[in-house]
C-alpha cells in the first residue's frame, strides 16, 4: 500500500516501509555459514549467507511477505536510528539486491568485522531488525 504524502508542490508515494516497518517473523536469524568469529583466513574471502526464519527476495520486490536481501557490513556497525534508514551503498555497507547468497571479497591484511543484514525491498532492516552477530576475522 503506498501512502500519498503532501510535500510542498509535489505529492510523493510513500511506502510504511520507509519508516522501517515491514515486519520480520518471530525467530528469524541471518548468520555466516563456515566463517567463524576470530577465524584467521586468506584474500580473497568466500563468505556465504545462511537464513532461517524468512526467505530471500530481490531489492525492489514488495509483495512476497517475509523476505529481503542481504547486506554485508564491514568495519562498520548499523544501530539506532540507522536501522530505520536504506542502508547506504559504499564499500562498507555491501548491498546483494539480487538476492545472492554468497560473495567472494578482497580484504586487506590485519582484522575486520562482518556483520550480516537483511533488509526489505527498500534497503531498510526490518522490525525487528534480523542481523547477524558481529565477528572479527584477521587476514593474513
Amino acid at each position: 500500500m503506498r501512502i500519498p504524502v503532501l510535500a510542498g508542490a509535489l505529492i510523493l508515494a510513500l511506502s510504511p516501509a520507509l519508516a522501517g516497518e515491514t515486519p520480520a517473523p518471530e525467530g528469524a536469524k541471518v548468520y555466516f555459514i563456515g566463517l567463524e568469529d576470530g577465524q584467521t583466513v586468506s584474500s580473497p574471502v568466500t563468505i556465504r549467507f545462511g537464513l532461517s526464519g524468512m526467505g530471500v527476495a530481490p531489492a525492489g520486490v514488495d509483495d512476497k511477505p517475509n523476505t529481503g536481501h542481504h547486506h554485508l557490513i564491514i568495519n562498520e556497525r548499523i544501530e539506532g536510528e540507522e536501522l530505520n534508514e536504506p542502508i547506504p551503498a559504499d564499500d562498507q555497507h555491501v548491498h546483494f539486491g539480487g538476492g545472492q547468497t554468497e560473495t567472494t571479497i578482497e580484504l586487506p591484511p590485519g582484522t575486520h568485522t562482518l556483520q550480516l543484514v537483511l533488509a526489505d525491498w527498500s534497503h531498510i532492516p526490518h522490525d525487528p531488525p534480523v542481523m547477524s552477530e558481529r565477528i572479527t576475522v584477521t587476514v593474513k
